[in-house]
């Protein structure tokens, strides 16, 4: 209960906080050891374009990151960097340095093929990473297509609330409850596990008909209601603590 309040009044306080930092977040930030973010930059076939952006990838950037990084730092013992975050290709080797990495809206990714082997040799060595903001057998089919040839004989699994990543930190009670933010469609989460087998180690997780990111980019905006907001930073928060001990 207490973390669960704790995180509320973060929740609250990031829209102001954040925007009030002078410093630049900065995207040139040395490794030295601490947590960072990682987002994955990739090019697309499709000539996506929204909100003036000229790629999908960067979606919810960089707010998403600082919120979210915000909340980690206040209620785990995650040395987060909040002064900035990376953003790395599928195949920039620093991505080595880093073991979890977030993916905006993969239904339109498309991958070189050093880009396929690079990033296979990430998540075969430990690497965890995590799928967003994407929805439709479209952009499915798009992702599962491109993690083919990541992955060539990783199966997606659906995965239901008794996978130990949704109570990692927090206890999630109800997955199907983090709604899409706009279209309200209930979401499904798949993973791929290390061999296929479902005791060892989730390599990948997608949230699909979903963009929980959303809920972190505008927390404290008065957009989306608190519950719905806190329910998604635990999913976050989860997300790290999981990748950060597997």
């Amino acid at each position: 209960m207490r973390r669960t309040l704790r995180l509320i009044a973060v929740a609250v306080l990031l829209a102001t906080t954040v925007s009030a930092q002078h410093d630049p977040y900065r995207t040139d930030i040395s490794y030295d050891g601490r947590f960072t973010f990682v987002r994955l930059r990739w090019k697309s076939d499709f000539g996506f374009s929204r909100r003036g952006f000229s790629s999908a990838w960067n979606h919810d950037y960089p707010r998403a990151e600082q919120h979210l990084g915000s909340i980690v730092r206040e209620l785990t013992n995650i040395d987060v960097r909040t002064d900035g975050s990376r953003i790395l290709t599928l195949d920039d080797p620093e991505l080595f340095r880093h073991p979890i990495a977030f993916m905006w809206e993969p239904g339109f990714w498309n991958l070189t093929d050093r880009e396929a082997a690079t990033f296979r040799d990430y998540l075969l060595k430990g690497g965890f990473a995590i799928f967003e903001d994407f929805d439709g057998a479209a952009q499915w089919s798009n992702f599962e297509a491109q993690m083919r040839r990541v992955l060539p004989d990783g199966r997606f699994v659906r995965l239901d609330r008794s996978h130990r990543i949704f109570g990692s930190f927090f206890e999630i009670k109800d997955i199907d409850a983090i709604v899409h933010p706009m279209s309200r469609i209930a979401p499904s989460y798949y993973g791929i596990f290390e061999g296929n087998d479902r005791t060892r180690r989730l390599m990948v997780i997608a949230n699909f008909d979903n963009d929980v990111p959303e809920y972190w980019e505008w927390s404290g905006e008065g957009l989306f209601p608190f519950d719905a907001s806190n329910e998604a930073y635990k999913l976050g928060v989860n997300y790290l603590v999981y990748g950060m001990t597997h």
